[in-house]
């Protein structure tokens, strides 16, 4: 008995150890798994990190994710994941996540920044400005963010509360220059004219040596019809900064406005004969006077001004330009094109410089060799310019140096990307390629202007003329001058080219009809009046062609042939 009940007690002790040993692995063996959980998330956080600062997203989402399978309560991990979807878009997903870190760890700022962010996103600025309420109340060291909560409101036009943000930043950081500014546009936007003007005075009174404080609130003044009001502290500034330019032109548009001439141009004087006033600012303000054009007293204001402007500033190739432009404005073309050559000594580079010089002296000034000297010029620094080599091109044709011009027209046509330029290249490089003997290019050129242009007078004319000239295709030249009548039934020159077109194709009674109604009209060319006669005399009236020749003789644009005429009597063509 003794025997059976000793091996009772062994067994019963064996069992209560392997009972308690088996308690304990159990528990050692949990305790193991959680630290591999936890090793798991950190080491796919850890690399996710690493993904997401090499901007590969994709690979960063997915360990973020595998991270939060190992430890779904790591708040680090959904603020990740909320930032990654924030920058694909996809914001409802990224939103779970930021509250999901913000309720994990309500004490990181950078949590509360990303939801703002998705809210934000999600035009839900309301939601975002709560978001900046909660992280400026609870967290520390976070009141700089009043700023982005005040840009919120302000978005929303939500503007008192907008205006209790920057009252806080007051309140935090003292007066703020910027802060007021902000202030006063929201009290403008609100018609709040007293507010605005009570927060321009606070700063002056706290900051009495910045000028632009001044300035800002006359310009607020002045904007709202309160001119009067702005005067004191202008003039104030001005003695104590009397070398203060916007002050001057503050008061000058004063004066202007109150109808005060005298007083605003002494201010508008004293401003402009000030170097510190930036040029930029002084060309602008006289461009716009320019527009005002034309006005005599207008004009004398900015004859004063762009003086002034040269005198203070001599070195500058805008001074120039810009007193080129006024003259150019008031028809002293001469003095307009001087101010654009002295411009280019101190600037070379300005192409439109260059355009509006050569255009006053081809079409105004009619200066074709200054032309051919400046294009040339000009070609050299703008070599792909199609309008400096039409420029070229036809003050060569003016001088009859044919080859250049049609080198020259052929480049600007072949450069030009504008129909009319084109149009005008093609009536330059008819006459040019006629001057040249040329007569299928010339040809060619006039007709690619009647197929842009079917009732071109010039070529119409010309191209008519020529014909007749070389006796070549006249049917075809009646025809255009016939058109040409048809739209100008009373113009001289063009009823002697119709004329002399019928003469070529023997038709001279009609040919005589056209040259005398040509003469009617005022037509007093020698080349009319010669014409006339070479009629007569086929017609037979030998006399009567005689006389009309000696008349010729003294006028001008007679033929060479005009003194063997009358001598002889005879017809020599």
């Amino acid at each position: 008995m003794k025997t059976i009940y000793l091996l009772r007690s062994i067994w019963l002790g064996c069992a209560l150890l392997l009972i308690a040993t088996s308690s304990t692995l159990a528990q050692k063996n949990k305790a193991s798994r959680e630290e591999r959980k936890v090793r798991e998330a950190t080491y796919y956080f850890t690399e996710g990190v690493k993904y997401d600062i090499l901007e590969d997203y994709e690979k960063a989402l997915a360990l973020f994710e595998k991270s939060l399978e190992s430890d779904p309560d790591n708040a680090a991990a959904h603020y990740k994941i909320a930032s990654i979807l924030s920058r694909q878009g996809i914001l409802d997903d990224a939103l779970s996540h930021a509250n999901q870190a913000i309720e994990l760890n309500p004490d990181n700022k950078y949590y509360y920044l990303t939801k703002a962010e998705i809210l934000t996103q999600q035009s839900n600025f309301e939601g975002a400005a709560q978001v900046y309420e909660t992280l400026i109340d609870r967290l520390d060291k976070t009141d700089d963010y009043l700023f982005d909560l005040a840009a919120l409101y302000l978005y929303q036009q939500n503007f008192d509360q907008s205006i209790e943000a920057y009252n806080r930043i007051e309140q935090k950081y003292g007066l703020l220059p910027e802060v007021v500014v902000a202030k006063q546009r929201i009290y403008l936007q609100q018609n709040k004219l007293d507010k605005a003007i009570e927060e321009g005075e606070r700063l002056i009174e706290a900051m009495p040596g910045e000028s632009d404080y001044v300035i800002a609130l006359a310009e607020i003044f002045i904007s709202n019809g309160k001119d009067q009001e702005a005067i004191p502290y202008l003039e104030e500034l001005l003695e104590m900064a009397p070398d203060n330019p916007e002050a001057e032109l503050l008061l000058a548009k004063i004066y202007q406005n109150q109808g005060n001439d005298a007083e605003a141009e002494k201010h508008m004087g004293a401003a402009f004969t000030n170097p510190n006033l930036n040029l930029k600012l002084k060309l602008e303000l006289v461009a716009k006077y320019i527009q005002e054009l034309p006005d005599p007293e207008t004009e004398q204001l900015l004859t004063t001004l762009t003086d002034n402007i040269l005198e203070s500033h001599p070195d500058e190739a805008e001074a120039y330009i810009l007193k080129g432009d006024f003259m150019n404005a008031i028809d002293s073309a001469r003095q307009a094109r001087n101010y654009y050559l002295q411009s280019l000594n101190y600037d070379e580079t300005n192409f439109d410089v260059w355009q509006n010089m050569l255009t006053i002296e081809f079409q105004t000034l009619q200066e074709t060799d200054s032309v051919v000297k400046h294009s040339e010029q000009a070609l050299e620094l703008f070599p792909n310019q199609a309008i400096v080599y039409f420029y070229n091109g036809a003050a060569h044709a003016a001088l009859q140096n044919f080859d250049e011009a049609a080198y020259s027209l052929d480049q600007a046509r072949r450069l030009s990307n504008n129909r009319e330029l084109t149009l005008y290249c093609n009536i330059y490089l008819g006459d040019v390629y006629n001057g040249l003997e040329q007569y299928e290019k010339s040809e060619e050129a006039y007709e690619a202007v009647l197929k842009a242009d079917p009732s071109n007078d010039y070529v119409l004319n010309n191209y008519s003329y020529f014909l007749a000239l070389r006796q070549e295709k006249l049917p075809y030249a009646k025809q255009l001058s016939t058109r040409l009548l048809e739209l100008n039934p009373n113009n001289a020159n063009y009823l002697d080219t119709h004329g002399w077109v019928l003469y070529m194709l023997g038709e001279y009674k009609q040919a005589r009809k056209y040259i005398e109604r040509a003469l009617e009209q005022g037509a007093s060319s020698g080349e009319v009046v010669e014409h006339y006669g070479d009629i007569l005399f086929k017609l037979g009236e030998v006399d009567e062609a005689v006389q009309q020749w000696m008349k010729a003789k003294g006028m001008d644009d007679a033929s060479e042939l005009i003194d063997k005429k009358i001598a002889d009597r005879k017809l020599y063509e």
